[in-house]
């Protein structure tokens, strides 16, 4: 960490006082993600040792901003020490915004209009910036050519096929997969292929989208980026959703290319195909291979994908084998087994104010626990810790250090842990637990966020935290 420090301290003038990690941003990565901080001012620290991908992100993220693209502002960086540091966009996704506007398959307006907004700015950077991008600096390939989709479906076959035990015919998906090559390179691919083009690597901040992972794109089809958003596993949006964005995505798209979108829509659903099957190899390398679970619990949102596909789409051209495949992981039981799990028990967690109203149950489960934390140390009441909320080290530190918070949190642990196991019993879907402490900032946020990180250890919990004070002042 003494580089990005270093680097810190270079750019500001300042000593990095604190340096918190960040989890899950780029969770398949590889890579090591901090938050710097020292004075009023922030950063975001990485350290990766595969530095072709640091020189493409480097490169593009210049380019991108000569373009008033919003991505971040490169502060510093020591390719020779794989380092660098960039502007800090805050910690709400488009998918953490989603996840906290949504009941099922009910959007709130809020998140419609932030899916709409990222959209819109996707033919920026596909044709606008693409233009004179400098596509040498790509990482592993300047295109999305036939080897790279070569790549991604071996990828599939071995990884995810292969190791979630689906018969299928070498030589009869190998003439499948040829035959779906071919089609896809006959789409215009002279674009630049963001690769990467989900929800979680949208940042939002103020209400903009800002974007982040861009450092495998290469020239390819337009059809590509957007299917990797619409049809992103775990956001599962509705298909009526995704018609709406495709629209509107095309609209703006018909202001930067004359667009004929009937050869658009042409190759467009074999794009949808291709990157669900890129995805599923990637769960089936982490979870099946590598025995991190937790990817597999985005397999029974591609799964639902591929039967909405099965069942509304007829490619041009013909895959016997990989329909015959696509089948048989539908039906797999130890697929389905995934599903159960998946589809279990979702418990969202709040911190709260007790000066305020406490957070209303959307879930129509009727409400939960309901905890006081006001008997515990309170840390507000120190100058030390008044600009830090209870995500922050020194708050953290000094409540592990109050022997009364581990009493009243094992307690909590206890009857939250009983409940959690009676409700995936019984097939209920919703918990919500509720911290409330004198100004929502320190003792409930740092209580949410425990339980959140107890309970995402749970098999077949979705865990959704809100800390409702915070969201007022834009944390």
């Amino acid at each position: 960490m003494d580089v990005l420090k270093q680097l810190f301290e270079q750019h500001f003038h300042l000593p990095a006082e604190r340096v918190q990690p960040l989890q899950g941003q780029l969770g398949g990565s590889g890579r090591t993600i901090v938050r710097l901080s020292g004075g009023a001012f922030t950063a975001i620290g990485i350290l990766y040792a595969v530095r072709e991908e640091n020189v493409a992100f480097l490169e593009f993220s210049r380019h991108f901003r000569r373009y008033g693209l919003p991505v971040p502002e490169i502060y510093a960086e020591d390719l020779a020490q794989n380092a660098y540091i960039e502007e800090d966009l805050g910690d709400t996704t488009l998918f953490d915004f989603l996840g906290k506007h949504r009941s099922g398959d009910i959007i709130a307006p809020q998140a419609v209009e932030a899916y709409r907004s990222a959209v819109a700015v996707l033919p920026r950077f596909q044709v606008e910036a693409g233009r004179d991008l400098n596509y040498k600096v790509c990482y592993p390939r300047a295109s999305f050519d036939r080897q790279s989709i070569a790549w991604d479906l071996n990828y599939f076959k071995y990884y995810f096929l292969r190791l979630a035990g689906i018969p299928f015919s070498e030589q009869a998906l190998e003439q499948d997969f040829t035959r779906l090559t071919k089609f896809l390179l006959s789409a215009s691919h002279d674009y630049f292929l963001y690769r990467d083009f989900q929800s979680r690597n949208v940042m939002l901040r103020g209400g903009q989208p800002f974007f982040v992972d861009y450092q495998g794109g290469r020239k390819g089809a337009l059809q590509y980026d957007i299917a990797s958003l619409l049809f992103d596993g775990k956001a599962d949006l509705p298909p009526e959703l995704r018609q709406q964005l495709l629209d509107h995505y095309l609209d703006c798209l018909a202001n930067y290319i004359p667009l004929d979108r009937a050869a658009f829509m042409e190759h467009y659903y074999a794009y949808v195909y291709v990157r669900i099957l890129q995805a599923l190899g990637a769960y089936g390398f982490r979870g099946f291979y590598e025995r991190k679970a937790h990817f597999l619990q985005s397999v029974p949102y591609a799964l639902k994908n591929l039967r909405w596909l099965a069942h509304h789409v007829q490619l041009p051209v013909a895959l016997p084998a990989l329909m015959d495949a696509l089948q048989a992981m539908m039906a797999s039981e130890k697929l389905q087994g995934l599903a159960s799990s998946a589809e279990g028990l979702t418990v969202r967690i709040f911190s709260f104010s007790f000066h305020r109203e406490m957070p209303a149950d959307e879930s129509g489960n009727g409400g939960g626990f309901v905890f006081d934390a006001r008997s515990l140390p309170n840390p507000g009441r120190e100058e030390r810790f008044r600009q830090f909320t209870g995500k922050d080290a020194p708050v953290i530190d000094y409540l592990k250090q109050q022997e009364s918070v581990h009493q009243y949190f094992a307690n909590v642990l206890s009857l939250v842990d009983a409940s959690v196991a009676a409700y995936q019993a019984r097939g209920f879907k919703n918990l919500m637990v509720s911290f409330g402490c004198t100004g929502g900032q320190h003792r409930s946020v740092f209580l949410a966020e425990q339980l959140a990180k107890h309970l995402r250890t749970v098999s077949g919990v979705e865990v959704v935290v809100r800390h409702i004070e915070q969201e007022k002042l834009g944390r």
